[in-house]
Formats: structure tokens, sequence, C-alpha cells
């Protein structure tokens, strides 16, 4: 999984320490309830009927243990001992006090941890295949890829103040399970005939009150133009995306009213000002994030182990849980395991600090933590 450097730490121990001076001055009247509600949103924060609700991401939807015992702590500590689990890669809590949530931002920055930009009109959190890395059909482990535009993108001055909220998401598999096409960008990592590597891009999906489905605008973009096309995407939607209706601000409706064609056309010309300009990657700075994304031990002898076949010759009630909750690996001998969050009487998505303890020990016994 993805480790900071001393540049990811910094940022996020300076934006903790922000965050908790502008929250003092807002609790001591010193600043004014619609100037700290921008602040607060940029940091995760909801104030809803009852009580706030603090947003927190899951980076590419990969947690480890000593993060999810934090997230563990948290629950037990700032809120009634249970988080929310979200489809987009997030974890909620929803009755923190607005007093602790500087400490609790605090708490999350000590395990590489944040709440930066999941939400506000701005470019949230990047969300990939939940079995990025390990999935038996990818081409390519995208998260390197969401990791190096999470970078160009995080406190973004150009597209911190957007019409709405945008969210972009990444995947390289055959099996579209990070579902791209309902996402502002949708990024396909695929090989040309060629076999150079790049990407499909679509634009304009969403779910919401106005579901739409992402159009095509890019059959093939050079992998090293990912930054620059994204930004031309962005440029355009932040020129003529609506600010005047909440309910038509979303680039989707931009698209549809503009028309794919004519906003593909737009998106091209702004790309050709900028597409050779510092946004262009280099082999260096790939190899450079890749290199936080390095593979565990695996065993190499896995494969041969017929204690599993064993198992599921023996246990009829085994091999049913198997064929539900086993997903193909792409190192041979091992798989992916679910754990639902689907209990009869519970909401669904909703762990408790229990539950989120167990999960760690379990990731620590048997997932390389």
């Amino acid at each position: 999984m993805y480790q900071y450097d001393e540049y990811d730490q910094k940022l996020v121990d300076e934006r903790v320490a922000q965050f908790r001076d502008q929250t003092r001055r807002f609790l001591a009247g010193e600043l004014p309830d619609d100037e700290y509600r921008m602040l607060r949103l940029r940091n995760g924060l909801y104030v809803q009927r009852f009580a706030p609700m603090l947003r927190i991401a899951i980076p590419y939807g990969l947690l480890a243990s000593k993060q999810l015992r934090m997230l563990g702590h948290i629950a037990r500590t700032y809120d009634k001992g249970y988080g929310h689990l979200t489809t987009r890669q997030n974890l909620q809590f929803n009755w923190p006090t607005l007093e602790s949530v500087p400490d609790i931002l605090a708490d999350l920055a000590t395990v590489q941890m944040h709440a930066i930009q999941t939400s506000g009109n701005c470019i949230r959190n990047f969300t990939s295949d939940h079995l990025a890395g390990v999935a038996a059909d990818e081409l390519v482990d995208p998260r390197p890829y969401c990791e190096i535009a999470r970078q160009w993108a995080t406190l973004h001055p150009e597209f911190n103040w957007l019409p709405r909220k945008f969210k972009i998401a990444m995947s390289s598999s055959t099996t579209d399970r990070a579902a791209t096409r309902v996402h502002d960008i949708g990024v396909h990592i695929i090989r040309n005939e060629a076999g150079e590597l790049g990407y499909t891009i679509y634009v304009g999906g969403g779910l919401g009150r106005t579901p739409i489905i992402g159009v095509k605008i890019r059959d093939f973009l050079p992998e090293a133009d990912l930054l620059s096309y994204c930004e031309a995407v962005l440029r355009v939607y932040n020129r003529l995306g609506r600010r005047d209706n909440i309910y038509k601000a979303r680039i989707k409706i931009l698209v549809k009213e503009t028309g794919p064609a004519k906003f593909a056309e737009m998106v091209e010309a702004e790309w050709a000002q900028i597409k050779d300009s510092y946004l262009k990657l280099t082999q260096a700075d790939l190899d450079r994030v890749k290199q936080h994304f390095s593979s565990p031990a695996y065993a190499a002898d896995a494969a041969s182990d017929t204690s599993y076949a064993q198992q599921l010759a023996a246990n009829s009630a085994f091999a049913a849980w198997t064929r539900r909750n086993l997903k193909a690996h792409r190192v041979p001998g091992y798989s992916a395991v679910f754990a639902s969050l689907k209990a009869k009487g519970v909401a669904p998505g909703d762990i408790d600090a229990a539950q989120l303890a167990a999960v760690a020990d379990l990731a620590d016994r048997y997932s390389f933590g």
C-alpha cells in the first residue's frame, strides 16, 4: 500500500494544525460561519441536522492493520463506537463533536490518513478497483496512476472552488469494478495495438438525482499525458459549469447540454495548449510513485499447498462460503477474501470498533498486515 514520504506527512500535519486554529476561531466567534463552512468541507467535515459527520479517505480502498485499529480507537473515543464504509472508498464517522474533530484528524495523521478534499466543491479522493494490485484480470496496478494524480490534485489552486464536487476513478481490469463510467472522469488504463500503455477517457458520469453514464471522449491517451488531459477537462468544466443551480452544476449536465462531440472538441483545444508543459509525466515520475507500492513477500510454494483443496472437499459449508466470498488473485495460491458488511438488522456498511480490531487481527495473521 502507499507509504507517505516526508512531504506527504508534512502536508497532512500542517493541514491539521491549520484546521485546529480555524475551528478554535470559529468556536470563539472570530470566524464567520460562511467562511468556516468552506474550510471545514475541504477537511471532510459536514454539519448535519443532528451532529457533525467526518469523511475520511481510504487511499484506493486499502487499509493497514494499524489504520484499522486507529479507526476503531476513534470510533470508541470520539463517536458512538462505529463508523460507516462508503461505496467510494471512504469511512465516515457520524457522531463526533465539532470540538473533537481536530483531535481526530491529528490521530489519523499518525497512521498516514487524512480527510483532505473528501467533501466540498473540489477534486475528491481518487478511487480505484477495490482489488487493485491483486486482481487476476488487471493489466497493470492502477494505484500509482491514482496516486500521481492525487498529488497533482491536492490543494490545486485552480480547482479548489469548482462549480460542484468532482470525482475521478481509474481501473485497468477487464471488469470495471471501479465503476469508472459513473464518475466525472473515468480512466481505463489500456494498451494500444502497438503495445503502448495509455488511457481511454470517459467524462460526464454520475449518480444522484440525475444518473448518467459517462461518454468516451478519447480512445487512447498516451501514458505521459494523464495529468495534462485531466487538467484540460477540468479547465473546460470550471469555465463553463453552472454555478447558479446546485442541481445542474455537475459536469454531467454540462456534457449533456453541450453534447459529447462539442465537449471533446473543447477539451482537445485546451489540451493542445498545455500537453507539452510541466504536466507531462516522465518515466522518472512514474517510477518514483510506483516505488511507494511495493508487493508483499508472497510465498513461492503457495500454489502447491493441498490443504485448501482438502478443506473444500471435506466441508460443504466452507466450500459454499468460498464461492461467495473469494475472488481470484494474480499470485497463484492466494485469494482475495471478502468480509460482508450487510448483516441483518444493521445498516449496510456500518462497522464497529470490535469488528475493526478483528479485521486488523485477521490482516496481521493472514494478509501481510
